[in-house]
């Protein structure tokens, strides 16, 4: 049978390990509601990103959507199409308006471009860190200040970045963090929210608790929540995923060096340019097919590569603004680079338990279906 390089894989704790660290909810019995594991976890993550607030919730979606909702934003939204849908639904979802920006080489919004595109109605810029690599965040602060907007970032995929040693949750107003399996660092499912102002955390306990306020002559509901909390199960393994997190981005990073390495030399190849300031996550191993130059397109060499038994992904070949639900709405589109982007990109595998022969041979093969393209023409 062929051998089957899947794009990612989620990284585990030993098993063992994990069946003791659970052990104690059977006689605590607390499941969930804020429970010893969730506190444990939650210091555990202040202390590692050194920020200032952090909460816990049961998704990355469900945590976007209380943040934007506990912000109180009216109008228009300043983000990118090219992200995962869950970024522009959130903001929907909150009765507010889109507007998609472009993109530049760093996949994350073009900064050049943004000031453009803000009108009387703007009220925040809410955008992702795309596949871990963090946005300009200066110049976003800049322009928000200029402007007096909200930032908040989508940091789904950039846990573990750090800007200067400065970890990336402790830019803009609120940062949220995916902690989804299939994350650098996961607990299972779950949400995480670092923020600046101490204020918001009543907020978000009411929100993601159905909006109960709890008092002693009776509880109230001031406030239309949701059951967004994160459960006993889910925070014991993000306890002890964060103690194989760093071991986990340091073999993706050499694995990554290699990718570079190899694929800097192959025509019509691009790939991301690194910065040395930045300590990046490398969730992510995007590149670009430039189809004039390598003589395949990007969906010829995912196919090619398919029948190789390599599985990669096409991110983001659909640029949220074309969805079904989003293309026939009146939304403006400044998206001429992004979709181009979205033609060329091509996510490779990148993981913890990929080895550097996994990479070479992943290169290799690129090369070899590149040579036969020739050989035939």
């Amino acid at each position: 049978m062929m051998n089957i390089i899947y794009p990612t894989q989620p990284s585990m704790p030993d098993y063992n390990t994990y069946i003791s660290e659970i052990k104690d909810i059977w006689d605590t019995k607390s499941l969930t509601n804020n429970g010893p594991k969730l506190q444990k976890l939650k210091k555990n993550l202040k202390e590692y990103m050194c920020c200032r607030n952090a909460d816990l919730f049961v998704n990355g979606h469900s945590a976007l959507m209380i943040a934007i909702c506990a912000l109180n934003l009216q109008g228009e939204v300043l983000t990118s199409p090219f992200t995962f849908v869950s970024t522009i639904n959130a903001i929907v979802q909150n009765g507010l308006i889109p507007v998609f920006c472009d993109i530049d080489d760093t996949y994350n919004l073009d900064v050049k471009k943004l000031e453009r595109n803000i009108t009387e109605k703007t009220c925040a810029i809410i955008t992702p860190h795309i596949f871990g690599i963090p946005c300009n965040v200066n110049e976003i602060e800049r322009i928000a200040k200029k402007y007096h907007l909200k930032v908040i970032y989508d940091g789904a995929q950039a846990f573990g970045t750090k800007i200067d040693g400065k970890h990336i949750g402790r830019y803009g107003d609120i940062t949220m963090f995916s902690l989804h399996a299939i994350k650098v660092y996961n607990s299972i499912e779950g949400g995480l929210l670092t923020y600046k102002e101490d204020k918001l955390h009543e907020k978000f306990e009411l929100y993601r608790n159905f909006g109960i306020s709890y008092q002693e002559n009776g509880n109230d509901v001031i406030l239309p929540g949701v059951n967004a909390k994160m459960n006993e199960f889910q925070a014991a393994m993000g306890i002890l995923g964060l103690d194989i997190v760093e071991q986990e981005i340091r073999v993706r990073k050499s694995l990554a060096q290699l990718y570079i390495k190899i694929l800097e030399k192959i025509k019509g190849i691009t790939t991301y340019s690194y910065e040395d300031r930045i300590e990046y996550n490398y969730a992510y191993f995007p590149i670009r097919v430039k189809e004039s130059e390598f003589g395949l397109s990007r969906d010829e060499l995912y196919l090619l590569l398919k029948e190789k038994g390599i599985i990669t992904r096409k991110l983001y070949e659909t640029l949220c603004c074309d969805y079904s639900y989003y293309k026939d709405k009146n939304y403006k589109r400044d998206v001429m680079y992004a979709k181009q982007v979205a033609k060329e990109s091509l996510d490779l595998p990148l993981y913890g338990n990929l080895s550097l022969d996994d990479i070479e041979y992943i290169c290799n093969t690129i090369i070899t279906i590149q040579e036969e393209k020739k050989d035939v023409n």
